[in-house]
């Protein structure tokens, strides 16, 4: 299965992102500017729970099948098979992989968020489609994020497991993210540089240009 195609731009948000705006509306900016897929991370003390979860979960799908880009929850794997998502991603402190991707089944995306080459064989082991490498950059989007792991963290990585999609997450900026791609990562994943964005479409395309220098991989 072909996950990235390039150039590639994973974005992940959730309503607590928004900053103050309509979360879906920069989704659909995000979608028509040229996202290749879109991960719903809602956390915080704000995030949506419940019924009002569900409800924008399947809001943000419709949108993404409207697009054709997939749809992938962070975490959730009740949410996830709920609503018969495209996949999920999961921490490293989340459930094991090898038994999420038993309850979500095989032709459904898996991602894992790694922060080593033990961690990434770890999830290769155990059925990853692709791993979220990172932080690559300092960033404030996660509060427990661990110290960056740099350009040279993707790198191992990519020598280890030539075969294996790497999506660099933490800190990306259209200014950064060539040199992520470079590295090997086959798309870059981004959440405050674009939900946080007055003009998503053009910051999309701003990632996009980013890549142009950059080889195929």
């Amino acid at each position: 299965m072909k996950l990235f195609t390039k150039p590639s731009v994973y974005f992940i948000m959730g309503t607590t992102n928004a900053v103050g705006r309509d979360p879906l509306v920069i989704l659909e900016e995000a979608l028509i500017g040229g996202i290749s897929h879109f991960q719903l991370r809602e956390k915080g003390t704000a995030a949506l729970t419940g019924k009002e979860l569900k409800t924008f979960a399947l809001a943000c799908q419709k949108l993404c099948r409207r697009h054709r880009v997939p749809f992938i929850i962070n975490d959730d794997v009740e949410l996830a098979c709920a609503i018969d998502a495209d996949g999920v991603h999961v921490g490293q402190e989340d459930l094991d992989c090898a038994s999420v991707q038993s309850r979500i089944g095989k032709d459904k995306i898996l991602g894992v968020s790694v922060h080593s080459v033990e961690e990434a064989k770890r999830a290769v082991a155990d059925g990853a489609d692709y791993v979220g490498m990172g932080p690559v950059y300092g960033t404030r989007s996660k509060d427990d994020a661990k110290p960056p792991a740099g350009i040279v963290g993707i790198v191992a990585v990519k020598k280890a497991f030539p075969a294996l999609s790497i999506v660099g997450i933490g800190g990306i900026k259209p200014e950064n993210a060539s040199a992520v791609y470079q590295a090997g990562a086959e798309s870059v994943a981004v959440i405050s540089s674009l939900a946080g964005a007055e003009d998503v479409r053009g910051q999309v395309n701003l990632f996009k240009e980013a890549y142009k220098g950059a080889p195929q991989l």
